[in-house]
């Protein structure tokens, strides 16, 4: 499977067709690394502004790693996929302590948080090392450009995958090329509807010639979707509101909340006050709903939010040890799920927050 013009062809186009991006202007591993992580999950459009803002609030490593992780948390609050913040905030720590970014791809791989696809990529963008990436990109244009049935949801197509995007590799240049192969994925040869008429590709890419491109790439696994049942009380005691801090491995683990009580299936509110956790709130005052069956889409998740309101006298001992008791206008400084922050951005006139993406 040899292809000497694939890789120049690519570069040729890049240089007309090159995005301009904040990251791309400097060779700091540490700005390329604080970029890549919030790519792994965010849209560029999206990502341009947490990345400038991220950037603004953490300029080096030692800024991040000296920062209360209730304030990465806050900044990060929005871009979603959370673990990747609280990774971000261990791996400077790391760093901070050795006094250094690491130069080599085992050590960067090594990182928290770090996987093969970011190494190479900071290895190759930082410090001109030949490594290739393999990102969705780059899997789309490969798949369809030589026609390869292995799923890449494979072992044996992410070995397949990794071995030709390396052969293919252009040692002296490895940093240009990977960046234009991830834009002409991105922006070329997109998911749907690829531009193929314009493509460079397009007269040996075996997937347009046999007028198959949306059949690659293949997958063998179908996500299965999670319903949960989310029903939060945001319970406010003299002029002031209460919320808790989540503990558990699970989605939002160190986001804030009011008081969330799950059910297994649907709770309506007839039967929701007749629950035993909120009769033992709500008999100083019933509870009031404000917003019902607000649905929030994760990856592999499904919520639905029904949103109650009510007003204490005091909270039972039981939730005491847990709970956050703030005045309203201090709400903007802890980080909240999205839906939570939709909801409490309209109960206390709050300003609002930018759009986001999907959030786990």
């Amino acid at each position: 499977m040899q292809h000497p013009d694939f890789t120049s062809r690519i570069l040729q186009w890049y240089k007309t067709h090159a995005r301009t991006l904040p990251w791309r202007r400097t060779k700091d591993p540490y700005t390329i690394w604080v970029s890549e992580i919030i790519l792994q999950q965010t849209r560029i459009d999206q990502g341009i502004h947490y990345f400038n803002r991220f950037l603004s609030t953490f300029p080096d490593i030692t800024t991040l790693a000296r920062a209360d992780e209730t304030q990465v948390m806050r900044l990060w609050q929005g871009l979603g996929y959370y673990t990747r913040a609280r990774n971000l905030h261990k791996a400077a720590r790391q760093m901070a302590q050795l006094g250094t970014f690491p130069t080599e791809y085992s050590a960067i791989r090594a990182l928290p948080g770090v996987g093969d696809y970011t190494a190479a990529a900071i290895a190759s963008l930082a410090f001109d090392q030949p490594y290739a990436v393999v990102d969705g990109n780059v899997y789309r244009v490969l798949s369809r450009y030589f026609a390869i049935p292995t799923p890449i949801d494979t072992t044996k197509g992410k070995k397949q995958f990794a071995a030709l995007a390396t052969r293919l590799l252009p040692r002296e240049n490895a940093a240009q090329y990977n960046s234009a192969l991830m834009d002409f994925g991105a922006t070329q040869c997109t998911p749907a509807n690829p531009d193929c008429k314009t493509c460079p590709l397009a007269d040996k890419c075996a997937a347009f010639q046999a007028r198959q491109t949306d059949k690659y790439p293949r997958h063998t696994r179908k996500t299965t979707l999670k319903h949960r049942y989310f029903n939060y009380i945001i319970l406010t005691i003299q002029n002031k509101i209460i919320i808790f801090q989540r503990q558990k491995n699970d989605i939002w683990r160190g986001l804030y909340e009011p008081l969330l009580i799950e059910t297994d299936t649907p709770c309506p509110p007839h039967r929701f006050v007749t629950l035993t956790d909120v009769q033992n709130i709500t008999n100083q005052t019933p509870s009031t709903l404000i917003q019902s069956n607000i649905t929030h889409r994760l990856t592999h998740q499904l919520l639905h939010c029904n949103f109650y309101q009510a007003t204490i006298n005091h909270l039972p001992t039981q939730y005491t040890p847990q709970a956050h008791i703030i005045a309203p206008d201090l709400i903007p400084q802890y980080p909240f799920p999205k839906p939570v922050t939709n909801i409490l951005t309209k109960l206390f006139s709050l300003p609002n927050t930018p759009d986001t993406t999907a959030e786990t």
